[in-house]
């Protein structure tokens, strides 16, 4: 019973201040028509100030977007010109190394030939098929040696021709 009378009491107090609250807004003077069509027009101007900074805003946006795709293309394109430059640098690199172990193997074989060679001098036995194999290993050896030095030649080359180009076109321009 006492919950019931407490309510009471808060219903009473609600209602006293919704009443003042009202005398409050009966006892307020109305707006002149003036005062709210200046309000209005504030406020139109100030949509029409939000709105061309907005357009402003997304002119700039779009602005920065193509400026944004072009560095993507241009970075595109840088990434995709280094990667064939890795890919060229590491076909030189391979037939460079394939020219080296063909030297290297050549070299072998003219070492093996020369030594059977001299135990056949050394004997005293003359043996034209050691002095044959001797000379042919030793043509292929300067043949493997003029491969090795002209893939080192192309090599360098190809990294000094950008080189090249671009202090010619720095003298140029």
């Amino acid at each position: 019973m006492s919950e019931l009378s407490e309510l009471e009491q808060r219903i009473s107090a609600a209602l006293t201040r919704i009443k003042s609250g009202l005398d409050a807004v009966e006892t307020a003077p109305a707006e002149p028509q003036e005062d709210v069509a200046e309000a209005k027009a504030a406020v139109e101007a100030q949509v029409e100030t939000l709105t061309t900074q907005l357009e402003d805003e997304r002119t700039a946006n779009a602005q920065l977007e193509e400026r944004v795709k072009l560095l993507k293309d241009r970075q595109d394109g840088k990434i995709s010109e280094l990667e064939s430059n890795v890919e060229a640098g590491r076909a030189r690199s391979a037939r460079m190394d394939r020219e080296l172990q063909r030297l290297r193997q050549v070299n072998a074989e003219l070492r093996d030939i020369n030594g059977q060679l001299r135990e056949a001098l050394s004997e005293g036995v003359a043996e034209p098929h050691l002095v044959n194999k001797a000379m042919l290993a030793e043509l292929e050896a300067l043949r493997a040696t003029r491969a090795a030095d002209a893939a080192e030649m192309d090599a360098i080359l190809e990294e000094l021709t950008p080189m090249i180009e671009q202090e010619a076109k720095d003298a140029a321009g």
